[in-house]
C-alpha cells in the first residue's frame, strides 16, 4: 500500500519508541534518508510525497534489523562525532557522545602545546578522537594507531573523508608492545582502550554484546590491562611536559589516577562527561625531579610530595 515519507517516518518512530530506542525520531529519519539517498533538508522538503514501493521495502528491512538489535550506525555505515561524519563498520566501536569530552580535552592540550604539536591517538578505531584533534587544532600533526588492520583501513578512509591528509596519518601498532622507534615523541598521547572487565561483557546491552567487536571492549579481568601496559610502555614516548589522556569506564578513574601518579605523572586529574560520570583521566609527564604526585586513597585527593 502506497504511503508518504511522513507516514513511514511516523510509523518507524512509533515502533522504535515502543522498542525502547532512545533516539527513536533521529534514527527513524536517518534510516529513511540513508535508503533514499536524501539529505535532511531534502527529506523534510519531500515529507508529503509518496515513497516508491521498493524504497519502502528497503526502509522496512533496515527498521526490522534495527528492532532486532543491530546498531543504527552499522546500518547507516557512518556516524557523527564532534561534528565530523565518519565511516563506521562492525570491525570498530561506534563513536559515542561520552568520548567527545575526551576529544575536547585532547584538543585543549594540543592547542596549549603550540604550533606543530605532535599527537598520538592510540587504539584509534575509527580515528574519531585523533581526527577531531586534527580538525580543531589544525596546526598539529596527528598519528593514529590501532592493532587491527581492519581498523587501520577504516581509519585511513576517515582521514580522506575528513580531508585531514595534510596533518593525520594512520599506522598499525599494538598498544601492548613497546612503541616502534619511528613513532618518535609526542606532546599528547590520547587513548580510549578496551576497558570492560571480561566477565562484564556478557551483561552488556545486546546491541553492544552481539554486534560490536569484543577485541575493542575486553580490558581483561579488572578492565585495566591496557592502562597498565600503555602507562608503562608508552610514557617514554611523551616529551617532557607532555600529556597522557585516557577515556575510562565507570568507577575506574581513581585506579587509573593512582596508576599514573605511581608511574611519575604530575597534575593527575579526572573530568566528568555530560552525565557527570568521571570519563577522562590525564597526567603530565615528568618536568622536574623535586616533586612526586601521588593519589591518596585515604582522602581521594592528589598530593604533591
Amino acid at each position: 500500500m502506497a504511503t508518504t515519507y511522513n507516514n513511514l517516518y511516523l510509523d518507524l518512530r512509533r515502533s522504535f519508541r515502543m522498542a525502547g530506542i532512545e533516539a527513536a525520531a533521529l534514527e527513524a529519519r536517518e534510516l529513511i534518508c540513508h535508503a533514499a539517498h536524501k539529505s535532511q533538508e531534502q527529506f523534510w522538503a519531500d515529507i508529503n510525497y509518496y515513497i516508491p514501493s521498493d524504497l519502502q521495502r528497503e526502509v522496512e528491512e533496515l527498521a526490522h534489523r534495527r528492532l532486532e538489535g543491530e546498531p543504527a550506525a552499522y546500518l547507516l555505515g557512518e556516524w557523527s562525532f564532534c561534528g565530523l561524519d565518519l565511516d563506521v563498520n562492525p570491525t570498530v566501536l561506534i563513536p559515542r557522545a561520552d568520548t567527545e569530552v575526551v576529544a575536547e580535552q585532547a584538543v585543549r592540550r594540543t592547542r596549549e602545546a603550540g604550533s606543530q604539536a605532535r599527537v598520538l591517538d592510540l587504539c584509534c578505531g575509527t580515528g574519531c578522537i585523533g581526527l577531531a584533534v586534527a580538525t580543531y587544532a589544525p596546526d598539529c600533526r596527528v598519528v593514529l594507531a590501532d592493532w587491527s588492520s581492519d581498523a587501520v583501513r577504516l581509519c585511513r578512509q576517515n582521514i580522506r573523508r575528513t580531508g585531514r591528509q595534510n596533518n593525520a596519518i594512520c599506522f598499525q601498532a599494538d598498544a601492548r608492545e613497546i612503541p616502534p622507534k619511528p613513532f618518535g615523541q609526542f606532546d599528547v598521547i590520547v587513548s580510549n582502550p578496551p576497558y570492560i572487565p571480561t566477565a562484564d561483557i556478557e551483561t552488556l546491552d545486546e546491541s553492544v554484546r552481539c554486534y560490536e567487536p569484543h577485541l575493542a571492549l575486553d580490558g581483561g579481568e579488572d578492565g585495566l590491562n591496557f592502562y597498565r601496559v600503555i602507562t608503562e610502555k608508552w610514557k617514554e614516548s611523551l616529551r617532557p611536559g607532555g600529556w597522557l589522556i585516557y577515556e575510562v569506564g565507570i568507577g575506574q578513574a581513581a585506579d587509573v589516577e593512582l596508576m599514573l601518579a605511581k608511574a611519575g605523572f604530575r597534575s593527575v586529574s579526572s573530568y566528568p562527561d555530560t552525565a557527570g560520570i568521571l570519563r577522562v583521566v590525564e597526567g603530565r609527564w615528568l618536568i622536574e625531579e623535586d616533586e612526586f604526585t601521588l593519589w591518596s586513597p585515604e582522602n581521594g585527593t592528589i598530593n604533591v610530595r
